[in-house]
């Protein structure tokens, strides 16, 4: 419990520890992981990134009013930690995204299910990055080639595909590890659709390809978390 100090001081680290609770963060933590780990954008998890914004800006504001009402310095700084902690997984999150767009933007851009899994301001941002890019190319190449090959995005007006378009390897190899016991989980091939299911005990891992889709509504839930396919641990 913490110390009473007669000032509502009380009541703010109780609000601290309930907003702060380790669910949301370990949710944070691990859509993280999972970002980085998948080889493609994942869904935006818009609840989850709303609430930690909103906890760590009332946090920033609880530390500063116990700073200023002399609490132990210690105490404080441990809460600082876990703020700290809180900002970095955001950050990481949002930016692991940002360098799959960037690197990805005209597949992302031309693929429905791919587009609807960003949020609204990375709409905006895929967008510039594209006219941008293609402004660019225009500009310093394009411009000074043959009329047939003048495309940011075909190697020739012959082309049927975007083959200049770069794409992510899905047959990346990725290691699971079920945080829940006894997770039954049916995956299907994306390319061949056939099935196969697969039994996971609480933190038990798998190796799987990662074009293998979970036959679920949201591809990764947080029964399973992901991680790079070097994860030896």
């Amino acid at each position: 419990m913490a110390e009473d100090l007669g000032d509502g001081s009380t009541a703010e680290m109780d609000e601290y520890e309930t907003l702060m609770s380790t669910t949301d963060v370990e949710l944070l933590k691990t859509a993280w992981r999972n970002e980085k780990a998948a080889p493609e954008i994942l869904q935006f998890q818009a609840l989850l990134v709303k609430r930690a914004r909103e906890q760590i800006q009332l946090v920033e504001e609880t530390v500063e009013e116990f700073e200023g009402s002399g609490m132990d310095p210690l105490t404080v700084s441990l809460y600082q930690m876990d703020l700290d902690r809180a900002q970095f997984l955001l950050r990481s999150y949002l930016r692991v995204r940002l360098q799959k767009i960037e690197k990805y933007m005209f597949y992302i851009w031309k693929n429905d299910n791919l587009r609807n899994r960003l949020s609204e301001p990375e709409k905006i941002f895929v967008k510039r990055c594209i006219n941008d890019m293609e402004k660019h190319l225009e500009e310093t190449v394009l411009s000074k080639l043959p009329d047939n090959y003048q495309s940011a995005r075909r190697q020739s007006i012959i082309s049927e595909e975007d083959d200049m378009v770069p794409e992510p390897q899905l047959d990346t190899f990725v290691a699971c590890k079920s945080s829940k016991n006894f997770v039954s989980i049916r995956l299907v091939d994306r390319y061949s659709y056939h099935s196969c299911i697969q039994f996971m005990n609480l933190k038990q891992k798998c190796l799987i390809k990662f074009h293998f889709n979970l036959a679920v509504k949201d591809p990764w839930r947080w029964s399973v978390m992901m991680y790079p396919s070097c994860f030896t641990r």
